[in-house]
């Protein structure tokens, strides 16, 4: 059911149309105010928002745990039961019908200012408007931008399906009128972490475990749970996936639904926003105010955006033979479990396979292999060898099994001219040489520091780019690192440094647990089959004509182990006995400043912290 093919080139992917099309021949208010009849579960129609809390106060799970908190505490049950309810009124949304249509309107007319197109995959939408009539929905979306969950009520709305359930975290909440059009939008906000609160847990749980055995509305949450800066996938949580799953496992529902959702964008509306967050400037509070401010992107051209919905997932089908229900019928239903170790193994390893379907169904532009080549050459390319370049790239990525949106009939230099043109805030292109640099800054004396600081920008803004199509290249370029590394041809050694790059960095990417020998045969495969090395029974040999391609495939991954080099030399060489986790990131960053996001950093310590080359203490 999760099986992603051995052979990435052999994937058949759905056709795209433009959704806005459309909305620029039409009425954006006539739009707004149409019949919406959407797709419902089993015909149901959902209850009022006031009976679906009503149920969720007076369930036996939310009882049962009123009751243990009283025990504790030494509080009246009456006591906790008013906590409860005040914190399911903090957390539940309000959807009305009226709130959605004023957003319709206003997101058509930023959207159509915004973005050249919207294209989205009309077979996942009908899959969709099928798997919403037989089981309870859940979406998970990959999660690059706050335009996300924006585009996916809109989209729903306009292909007639169940306006979903989100969840969203408290920081919106505190923004004045827009927090409550959210919330009024099917917004429903959670903290980003409970440290230990029993009831809190609870009434978060039982609330979307009730939406989702009643069929209220397709339920949808983001796997990496934050948005990511770097625009490569997060290693995913489990814990509200565990949370949808439940009822399955309980044998309340015969079935639950994924759908993985792939959103892709041409140029990201808060790239240079993420390079200063990554580079320690402290991210902006949401507010009213700083959204007002952030309208002047109105007048900004953003490109495409792709939005490709993946099969369905049948929970039933992925648990077979690995979940053993008959483990959750020794207590009743109501009464709090914590999973069990195969559980959270079964979890962590969906929650991976669910983000590698979501990444293998990025559509990717021409920018994309652009900006990598860019990044390697920070002096600059000449225009022709650049074209040249990025020409032989795209044939390489699409071998590799690359989802790359490369328009038919157009000369490759016409193509990557456009792109350069849309992303000319990143680079300057003088006498026919291309070289990333800092254009739109203001023409005033600054100092090295400064200036350095404004390199690194450009610098993580085009690297946010380029790590769109890691995931293409990430296999093949581990087995190249390890055959540079192994100082051998025998597959073995080979084998043994390819695996242990694979582990150091399984914070860095996603790379599914267990699989190492599968990745293994693939990044052969890939490149046997491009003619790059032959594969023998007991050697790895380089081809004649393959040194191009392996040399390239080291300088991707280059960047990051020079970054965790420099990580493991301030461990090393600089650091006192104790050193506290909120000084690490500015230490390193002293240390060493080539551009080191703060997001590789902790990353690489995490890496660390699990091969137990560093021990963590709390104190």
């Amino acid at each position: 059911i999760l099986s992603y093919p051995r052979h990435p080139v052999l994937k058949k992917r759905d056709d795209f149309e433009d959704v806005l099309e459309e909305r620029r021949r039409s009425s954006d208010l006539r739009y707004a105010l149409r019949c919406y009849t959407p797709t419902l579960y089993k015909g149901l129609v959902p209850c009022k928002v006031s009976v679906l809390k009503s149920i969720v106060l007076q369930s036996d799970h939310l009882q049962c745990v009123i009751k243990q908190v009283s025990s504790e505490s030494g509080d009246s049950t009456e006591c906790v039961a008013e906590e409860a309810s005040l914190i399911l009124d903090e957390m539940a949304h309000r959807m009305q019908l009226s709130t959605v249509r004023f957003f319709v309107f206003t997101l058509s007319k930023a959207f159509k200012r915004l973005f050249r197109s919207v294209c989205v995959n009309e077979e996942g939408i009908q899959r969709l408007q099928q798997a919403v009539q037989e089981h309870p929905v859940v979406l998970l979306p990959s999660h690059r931008s706050y335009m996300d969950f924006l585009m996916m009520s809109y989209l729903l709305y306009m292909f007639d399906l169940p306006l979903p359930v989100i969840a969203a975290g408290m920081d919106f909440m505190s923004m004045k009128f827009i927090g409550e059009m959210l919330r009024m939008s099917g917004a429903f906000f959670i903290r980003r972490s409970f440290g230990g609160d029993k009831l809190y847990w609870a009434v978060f749980s039982e609330y979307v475990k009730t939406m989702l055995r009643k069929g209220y509305a397709p339920i949808e949450f983001f796997l990496e749970g934050t948005r990511s800066r770097t625009c490569k996938s997060l290693t995913p949580k489990t814990g509200l996936l565990n949370i949808v799953m439940e009822p399955f496992f309980k044998g309340e529902l015969f079935d639950v639904s994924l759908v993985p959702v792939s959103i892709s964008y041409e140029r990201v509306l808060e790239e240079s926003l993420y390079a200063r967050e990554l580079l320690g400037v402290p991210k902006p509070k949401e507010s009213t105010s700083g959204l007002l401010k952030a309208r002047r992107v109105l007048s900004e051209d953003y490109g495409s955006m792709h939005v490709y919905f993946g099969h369905p997932v049948s929970v039933r089908s992925l648990a077979e033979g690995k979940i053993k229900r008959s483990q959750y019928n020794l207590l009743p239903r109501y009464i709090p479990q914590k999973p069990s170790v195969d559980t959270h193994e079964f979890l962590n390893d969906a929650a991976f396979r669910l983000v590698r379907i979501q990444e293998e169904n990025m559509v990717l532009k021409p920018w994309v292999l652009i900006a990598t080549l860019l990044l390697q050459n920070p002096d600059g390319m000449d225009l022709s060898s650049l074209t040249e370049q990025t020409d032989w790239l795209r044939h390489l990525a699409l071998a590799f099994g690359a989802f790359l949106d490369w328009p038919d009939h157009e000369a490759c230099s016409e193509v990557i001219s456009c792109s350069l043109a849309l992303h000319r805030r990143l680079l300057s292109v003088s006498a026919g040489h291309v070289q990333l640099s800092v254009t739109d800054a203001p023409q005033v004396e600054t100092t090295p520091e400064e200036a350095v600081f404004q390199r690194a920008v450009v610098v993580l803004s085009c690297a946010s780019y380029r790590n769109q199509i890691l995931h293409v290249f990430l296999r093949p370029a581990l087995l190249a690192v390890a055959m540079q590394s192994a100082n051998s041809s025998r597959k073995d050694d080979i084998y043994n440094c390819f695996n242990f790059l694979r582990n150091m960095f399984s914070n860095e990417f996603i790379l599914c647990p267990g699989d190492s020998v599968q990745d293994f045969e693939e990044a052969c495969y890939l490149l046997m089959k491009r003619g790059v090395l032959q594969v023998l029974e007991h050697e790895i040999v380089m081809s004649a004509s393959g040194q191009s391609t392996l040399a390239f495939l080291c300088s991707v991954l280059d960047p990051f182990l020079q970054g965790y080099q420099v990580v493991c030399r301030y461990l090393c060489e600089e650091t006192n006995e104790n050193l506290t986790e909120k000084e690490f990131i500015p230490a390193v960053r002293s240390f060493c400043f080539v551009s080191l996001s703060s997001d590789l950093q902790k990353n690489a310590l995490a890496a660390l912290l699990r091969l137990k080359a560093v021990r963590k203490v709390k104190v």
